[in-house]
């Protein structure tokens, strides 16, 4: 089994912003009709919980996984985001956004923030990673990778970070079609963004893991979930640079 343990000075926070397709059933009208788009990646991240859930236990840190669809509410979206609802919960009235909000969004991304605030208290640096996965084909697009990793190039730690562990994934499994900011920028509005604001990058790097759900789909999940843990380790380990 692989050895994910963070050496000093980091800790590993896992999350999962968009683990499942569940609406809570007082919002069930929003779908009616409409159910099989929750069952779409646009409802959730195919294989995403299920490959968080795996490096969880094999690093042996928790898993702080959103517990709704992100059509409803996006967990992984500022509280002003542009794409914080989707078109269906969009047309809902100002007063049920803001219990939406309350009692679906901020309990994540507080237990998220409250995560990191608890690390940095006991002396070490949060390594904070997002697991998610994206569709092959967007709007008739192929994505050209098989998984990305998402980061802020302007704060230098991420950005080295990212430059190792792509680089131990290649060397480990050299047939992977590996990219960075891709398929989305991770300076873009997400969870790390907003705690980006929140921490200093001495203390605090979120990193955002994107896997083409093609990939995952071929994939044994195990075994993928163990080269992510392996190779994060090596990349980590100290002398690295």
């Amino acid at each position: 089994m692989a050895n994910c343990s963070c050496p000093e000075p980091f800790r590993l926070l896992l999350t999962c912003e968009h683990a499942v397709n569940t609406v809570p059933p007082e919002y069930a009208p929003l779908f009616a009709g409409h159910e099989e788009i929750l069952e779409s990646h646009r409802g959730y991240d195919l294989y995403a919980l299920e490959i968080a859930d795996r490096l969880a236990r094999l690093c042996r840190v928790p898993l702080l996984a959103a517990a709704v669809t992100r059509l409803l509410v996006d967990c992984n979206r500022s509280p002003a985001g542009r794409n914080l609802f989707s078109s269906y919960s969009r047309p809902l009235a100002a007063p049920e956004k803001t219990r939406l909000l309350a009692a679906r969004h901020t309990p994540h991304q507080t237990a998220v923030a409250d995560g990191v605030s608890r690390i940095i208290a006991s002396g070490r640096t949060a390594l904070h990673l997002a697991v998610h996965t994206f569709t092959p084909v967007l709007h008739g697009k192929v994505r050209t990778a098989d998984l990305g990793l998402l980061y802020d190039p302007a704060r230098t730690t991420e950005k080295h970070l990212c430059a190792r562990w792509l680089a131990e994934l290649k060397k480990t499994e050299p047939a992977l079609r590996l990219r960075r900011n891709y398929p989305y920028l991770g300076k873009s509005d997400s969870l790390p963004t907003v705690l980006r604001r929140r921490f200093s990058e001495e203390r605090y790097l979120g990193i955002e893991l994107e896997i083409n759900q093609g990939y995952a789909g071929r994939a044994d999940l195990a075994l993928l979930a163990e080269l992510i843990a392996i190779t994060l380790g090596r990349a980590l380990a100290p002398g690295q640079k």
